[in-house]
C-alpha cells in the first residue's frame, strides 16, 4: 500500500534522494525531448510545435488513470497523498502570471533551470528573474496576504467540488486530452508549414 513514505517504508533523509534522483531523472529527459530550449517551448505558442501540450496532457492522464486504478485496487491510499490547498483568486492570477512569463521567456521554472544546467544563458537569466520575482514577492507579502489566501477552498479535488465520482472526472480528462491532441495536430498542419 502507497505512497511508500507516508507508510513508513523509508526514511525521510532515504526520500530526499529519491527526490533527488527523480528531479535528475525527470531533467534529463526534458532535455532528451528538447524542452530545456526557449525556442522549442515558444513554438507552441505560435501553434507550430504542439509537442509540449502533447507530452504535457500525456503525462496528466498516465498518472491520473495509475492513481485511479492503484486506488481502486487498494495499492495507494488517496487520502494520504498531499494536495495543495485552493486560494483561487491567488492562483488565477499566479497561472496568468506564470503564463506571460513562460510566453515571453520561452521557459517555465523546470524548463529553465534544464536550460540553464545545459549551459543555455537564456535559462540562466530566466532563473534570476524567477529568483528576483520570489525576493519582491517575499518583501511586498504583508500587502498582498488578503489577495494571497483569498478564495481559500481547502484541500478539494475535482470530484468533491463537483459532486460526481472520480471515474466520471477521469473520462472527461481523457476526453478533453483526446480533443487537445486532435486539436494540436490539426494547429500544427495549419501552422507549422511557416516554420521553415
Amino acid at each position: 500500500m502507497g505512497p511508500f513514505y507516508k507508510m513508513g517504508f523509508f526514511s525521510e533523509q532515504t526520500g530526499f534522494v529519491i527526490a533527488l534522483l527523480t528531479g535528475v531523472a525527470f531533467g534529463f529527459w526534458l532535455e532528451r525531448a528538447g524542452f530545456g530550449q526557449s525556442r522549442k517551448l515558444a513554438l507552441q505558442f505560435y501553434f507550430r510545435d504542439m509537442t509540449v501540450l502533447k507530452v504535457m496532457f500525456t503525462a496528466i492522464v498516465t498518472a491520473m488513470i495509475g492513481l485511479l486504478y492503484f486506488s481502486l485496487f487498494g495499492w495507494i491510499d488517496l487520502s494520504l497523498i498531499y494536495i495543495n490547498p485552493t486560494f483561487l483568486w491567488a492562483q488565477i492570477i499566479g497561472g496568468l502570471v506564470l503564463g506571460i512569463g513562460f510566453a515571453i521567456g520561452g521557459y517555465c521554472p523546470g524548463t529553465s533551470v534544464v536550460g540553464a544546467v545545459t549551459g543555455r544563458i537564456d535559462g540562466m537569466i530566466f532563473i534570476l528573474g524567477a529568483l528576483l520575482g520570489m525576493f519582491v514577492f517575499g518583501e511586498i507579502f504583508p500587502l498582498i496576504e488578503n489577495l494571497y489566501t483569498a478564495g481559500a477552498m481547502g484541500n478539494i479535488t475535482l470530484p468533491e467540488y463537483f459532486n460526481i465520482s472520480s471515474g466520471i472526472i477521469a473520462f472527461i480528462i481523457l476526453f478533453a486530452a483526446v480533443g487537445m491532441f486532435v486539436g494540436g495536430e490539426w494547429l500544427e498542419k495549419k501552422f507549422g508549414e511557416e516554420e521553415a
